[in-house]
């Protein structure tokens, strides 16, 4: 190549979370941003599960996505019950609540899910974004960007979900924005991803790297390690 000048492909590897309460569409969601399928008939996510997208993002750039697809089990109202020798004894909501730290450890973006058929899902979305929050941090000590779906918007019988009343709750809570999405008729979710993976992006250019006090992640260039032979197009 003329001058001596060498063509560089960058390559990110994102990890970005996937939660909600239970049923409200997480799993479809990513089975149609990933392989474009969908079925009515998904099993429940018990604990986590995981799917990579690889995004050409523009001619010099290439993005993994490391999608984790949290199980919907409630963060909120543990109960908890005394044993037999006194002690008090944790329930299985409340383990799931700390091993959510673990699952969110690293991550560098979230989409939070409601299904608009359920009003009960919307009002978790609060202290799943809490949860997020208060568990995983940018270096900076600010949030990692999250985005909230308003899930089977198909289903919609009616505008609930008033633009201005979203906006500002979006606002009031910390969302970067919000999307009317439907897996099963493929609406918005990819432009949710993309919303997110651009503001990802922003932040700074490049991988997440662990420091060492707590969970806080760093976004740093200098760490981007291209593990895998796909090239960029």
């Amino acid at each position: 190549m003329a001058g001596g000048s060498v063509f560089e492909c960058k390559e990110y590897l994102f990890k970005v979370l996937v939660i909600g309460e239970l049923g409200v569409g997480k799993t479809s969601i990513i089975k149609r941003y990933v392989h474009q399928l969908f079925s009515q008939h998904y099993r429940a996510t018990i604990g986590v599960d995981f799917a990579l997208k690889v995004i050409n993002w523009d001619s010099k750039t290439l993005v993994r996505l490391q999608l984790w697809d949290i199980a919907g089990t409630k963060i909120s109202h543990c109960k908890q019950k005394v044993s037999e020798n006194g002690f008090l004894e944790r329930t299985g909501q409340e383990r799931f609540g700390n091993m959510t730290r673990v699952y969110y450890k690293e991550a560098v973006g979230a989409f939070v899910v409601f299904d608009v058929t359920r009003g009960s899902t919307f009002e978790a979305v609060s202290k799943w974004k809490h949860d997020l929050d208060s568990k995983v941090k940018l270096a900076n000590g600010s949030p990692i960007p999250s985005v909230l779906l308003a899930n089977k918007c198909d289903q919609k019988n009616d505008s609930s979900n008033n633009t201005t009343l979203m906006d500002n709750f979006c606002k009031e809570t910390g969302f970067l924005g919000w999307f009317e999405t439907s897996a099963k008729d493929n609406i918005n979710v990819d432009e949710a991803a993309r919303f997110l993976v651009e503001n990802i992006l922003a932040n700074d250019k490049g991988l997440p790297y662990e420091e060492s006090n707590g969970d806080r992640i760093k976004l740093d260039q200098e760490t981007v390690a291209a593990e895998s032979k796909s090239g960029c197009c």
